[in-house]
């Protein structure tokens, strides 16, 4: 079930479009806003952190889609994965934060975030379910 080229192809799209999204979203478009909003504590963040990050999800996502998804439709492959992983993340990563940081308002907190994740796990999703589509000699 584990197959080497998908995992590496999924886990590089997944790097693919959530790099960029990442870093012109809270670095570039709306830099202010997160330091408005107190988000930022530390003056340059560390791009290379992000990235691993990024990286080390995008790997994860990749293997587990097969086993999250078989069966499934395209389309219902695309949407299982960017909900189950993108409400995982969203608990950890916008949840949590609001919970340990002075982070205000938290309105425009939660929909910032929650905008941004939808965005990202709905591209990814899209293109893990790419990635992990059967050929028409898989289907025949």
């Amino acid at each position: 079930m584990f197959e080497f080229k998908k995992i590496i192809l999924g886990t590089v799209c997944y790097a693919a479009v959530t790099f960029p999204l990442a870093f012109l979203w809270h670095l570039v478009f709306f830099k202010g806003t997160y330091e408005q909003l107190g988000y930022f504590s530390r003056e340059e963040p560390i791009i290379a952190f992000g990235f691993a990050s990024i990286l080390m999800q995008g790997f994860i996502l990749a293997l587990i889609y097969p086993f999250l998804c078989h069966g499934k439709s395209f389309i219902g492959g695309a949407i299982t994965i960017a909900l189950v992983m993108g409400i995982y993340h969203w608990t950890m990563h916008v949840l949590s934060e609001a919970a340990k940081h002075s982070i205000e308002p938290l309105s425009l907190w939660f929909s910032l975030e929650t905008t941004y994740l939808g965005i990202q796990f709905g591209l990814a999703g899209l293109l893990l379910a790419f990635v992990y589509r059967k050929s028409n000699s898989q289907v025949a």
